[in-house]
């Protein structure tokens, strides 16, 4: 079994900031693949169980805000005794080029304060990152009015083809492995 979790915040006046990144690509997921559900809201998250390539993924959106995502997540992992290695949790990176795409397991949380609530509650940082670049704003910027506004109108060129083919591929997590995914989904996008 698989936990597929989407960083972002809850409430409409959030659903298209950079930060919510993680959230539209569950979102897509679970609207492009029918085996899932409808979310319902369980474990100060919202949920949607499914099948890809003949395992269950369970997909989550917590609902504690970013800086407490890692409450949702435990209570996730700790119910369905979803191991820390078939955690996956798609969120945004200000350090990766806008557009691009990384993964990794494990490893620092690079001060984003999704993940360190996640590597807290659950004890260690042994799960997998999709980490999808927003990247940087001017120097003199605000990171949290960045992080928090809406992606730009030229931003959607990239990041609708991106979130399409993150949750097209989705797959390939449970078939390869999330490196492979996203080396697929790279060679594809840039193409």
């Amino acid at each position: 079994m698989w936990l597929f979790v989407g960083l972002g915040n809850p409430g409409a006046k959030y659903d298209n900031n950079r930060h919510n990144v993680g959230f539209m690509v569950i979102d897509k997921i679970q609207d492009n693949k029918p085996s899932f559900g409808s979310f319902r809201s369980k474990f100060q998250g919202k949920l949607s169980e499914g099948r890809l390539s003949g395992q269950k993924v369970v997909l989550l959106k917590p609902t504690t805000y970013m800086n407490n995502s890692g409450q949702s997540v435990a209570k996730v992992s700790k119910f369905y005794k979803i191991p820390s290695e078939n955690i996956v949790v798609f969120h945004d990176e200000l350090d990766i080029k806008a557009g691009d795409i990384r993964v990794k397991q494990g490893g620092s949380n690079a001060g984003h304060n999704g993940l360190r609530s996640i590597q807290a509650h659950l004890g260690t940082s042994d799960f997998w990152r999709v980490r999808i670049g927003i990247g940087r704003p001017h120097p003199n910027a605000d990171i949290s009015g960045y992080v928090l506004d809406n992606f730009l109108k030229e931003e959607r060129i990239w990041l609708e083809p991106l979130i399409n083919a993150l949750s097209d591929q989705s797959y390939k997590i449970i078939e390869d492995n999330p490196k492979s995914y996203c080396d697929f989904i790279k060679s594809n996008i840039s193409s």
